[in-house]
């Protein structure tokens, strides 16, 4: 049996603090389509917190340690002006949505970097499929072991993150019936999808070992998990939503993100009851994929009972309970938002609206940048 490896958490240095990561597609300001120019991004900004990607039509903003979510989107919204500064410049424009509705994945160039040539190398025709868009949000954990117990518990709001998220309905020019299709593109690696279950770190470590010493990953870079642990950082690592096709959007579920995580801290360290177990991984994977599907549409297992229920409704009792810190946060905008996007849909929804007008997907993708330039969502 392979011997354990060495892999320390190092603790946040501030429980539940926030990093934000969020990729954008960049495009040619007269076609929208996207274009391998971040490389010219990255050389003319001078930002630190940008970073590329997998491939060059892709820019990534990562924000700094933040104590709030004020903070976070005060950090990206910095970049970001920095970024469509020199986009103007350059004659490029940007969109956030999961997918780009009309990019064919064989024009993509790969990012000048060994490690994405090795990937190319193994992963073949999977990693080519790869010109996707996500959000990624980490929280600050004490411990590796609390690390997992969150991770565990934030498995029960995967179908919620998902639905909430959910931007990429259309691929290669065609509307996949799925809300979110970009998850899909990640679940066909072997260690992607969701985390293998364990109950402590001992068992991540455990596992991690195991992937080690039969050659199935190099490091933790290359376990691509739904949530994942990040000891390096000493975060629980968000990886499931689709990127925010808004700014206004993005705040609003990494306010929920960072609203669940201290409700459950609270229940856990206030009220002294522990965290919901590991659910059953049958109903687990039931519930994301009728989130991939149906988005804000659908109805998900509760994993105590086998009840079912509309996702919707599940959502909105979980904003009732979380109300009261959204408040204590000054979160009301985003509290609002998240409601109204169970009243009105995701950007999922907005972007078939736009088809079923015009039946034009070419529209869908100018609206996608209006949207994304508006700063928030354009309903009707």
């Amino acid at each position: 049996m392979p011997e354990p490896v060495e892999l320390e958490f190092v603790p946040s240095a501030a429980v539940l603090s926030l990093g934000v990561e969020q990729e954008l597609q960049v495009l040619d300001a007269r076609t929208l389509r996207l274009t391998p120019r971040a490389p010219e991004i990255l050389e003319r900004a001078h930002d630190l917190r940008l970073d590329k990607e997998m491939f060059r039509s892709t820019i990534e903003l990562v924000t700094g340690v933040c104590g709030s979510v004020r903070e976070a989107v005060d950090d990206l919204s910095a970049t970001l002006l920095n970024v469509r500064q020199v986009g103007d410049a350059l004659g490029l424009r940007f969109a956030g949505t999961g997918t780009h509705p009309l990019a064919d994945y064989n024009d993509r160039l790969v990012s000048d970097s060994p490690r994405y040539h090795e990937l190319l190398d193994r992963n073949q025709w999977l990693i080519r499929r790869m010109a996707v868009y996500g959000l990624h949000v980490h929280l600050g954990m004490p411990s590796g072991d609390a690390c997992i117990r969150y991770m565990n518990a934030f498995l029960h709001l995967v179908p919620q993150l998902i639905a909430l998220s959910a931007s990429s309905p259309f691929w290669r020019g065609v509307d996949t019936g799925l809300a979110a299709s970009r998850p899909t593109a990640y679940e066909a690696h072997p260690t992607s999808g969701l985390p293998v279950l364990v109950r402590d770190w001992a068992g991540f470590i455990k596992v991690y070992s195991d992937m080690r010493a039969t050659g199935s990953i190099l490091s933790m870079k290359d376990i691509w998990w739904d949530l994942r642990p990040s000891p390096a950082y000493g975060t629980l690592e968000i990886r499931i939503c689709d990127g925010t096709a808004t700014l206004a959007e993005l705040a609003a579920i990494t306010a929920y993100i960072h609203a669940n995580a201290a409700y459950m801290r609270a229940e856990e360290q206030v009220e002294e009851r522990p965290l919901p177990e590991v659910p059953t991984r049958w109903v687990l994977r039931e519930n994301k994929w009728r989130a991939l599907r149906y988005g804000l549409d659908t109805e998900v297992i509760d994993a105590h009972d086998l009840r079912v229920r509309p996702l919707r409704a599940t959502i909105l009792d979980r904003l009732d309970r979380l109300a009261p810190w959204f408040r204590a946060n000054g979160g009301e905008g985003e509290l609002a938002l998240l409601r109204t996007l169970c009243a009105r849909g995701n950007s999922s929804d907005r972007q078939r609206a736009v088809y079923a007008r015009t039946g034009q997907v070419e529209d869908v993708a100018r609206f996608n940048v209006r949207e994304f330039e508006a700063g928030e969502p354009l309903w009707g």
